[in-house]
């Protein structure tokens, strides 16, 4: 949903700064790299060790890069079939790193059982969500584009959740809550994206 709502203002915002980018010296291919490597170790060091509103912060300024890189394809007339690859494919190490590093504190305390399978579960239902709309691509299909819970809405909802929760000290449980509130939410859009192939199907025969 924001990719539909937000994606023509942020473009606008950020075309100066990967014009910047490209002048000196920087590719797409760069830009993408930086920001996953940096996500993932911003999200395994500083939420493994609880540290929520410093690893948010630094992970957002990464997630720049990840709207960086393609503003600077087309900016540059380099847009290709690897760089969109690329760009897809590091993006799941990105988001099994954020994901991955709530998992890694929540079972670590004595009550975090239920919040860390709720951040599992988020894990899980994002790439079966990606993997979903890549498969009915691959097949021919373009109807897996739609969902409640696209791959930036679940990244938006997880970092605000982990932010608020670090700077006002919210119990765990109401992270919990909003972590299994995304879960099913991308559930939802698994199944979305299942039955509007399927009626693309049906419809193509």
């Amino acid at each position: 949903m924001l990719n539909k709502f937000a994606r023509a203002f942020v473009t606008r915002l950020i075309t100066p700064i990967a014009r910047a980018l490209l002048r000196i010296g920087l590719t797409p291919d760069m830009v993408t790299i930086i920001g996953t490597v940096g996500t993932c170790f911003c999200a395994l060091f500083f939420y493994s060790h609880g540290q929520f509103v410093w690893g948010t912060l630094a992970i957002a300024v990464f997630v720049v890069f990840d709207l960086l890189d393609g503003t600077m394809a087309r900016v540059s007339g380099s847009s290709s079939n690897w760089g969109a690859f690329l760009d897809s494919t590091l993006d799941r190490f990105g988001d099994a790193c954020v994901f991955g590093g709530l998992v890694l504190y929540f079972t670590r305390q004595s009550d975090g059982a239920v919040t860390a399978w709720g951040a599992l579960a988020c894990l899980v239902f994002g790439f079966v969500t990606s993997y979903a709309r890549a498969r009915a691509e691959g097949l021919g299909f373009v109807g897996a584009n739609v969902g409640i819970a696209e791959r930036a809405d679940r990244l938006v909802v997880v970092l605000l959740a982990t932010f608020f929760v670090g700077l006002f000290g919210w119990p765990h449980m109401v992270f919990t809550v909003i972590l299994w509130l995304l879960a099913a939410a991308s559930a939802v859009t698994v199944a979305q994206r299942m039955l509007a192939v399927r009626r693309e199907m049906a419809a193509s025969r």
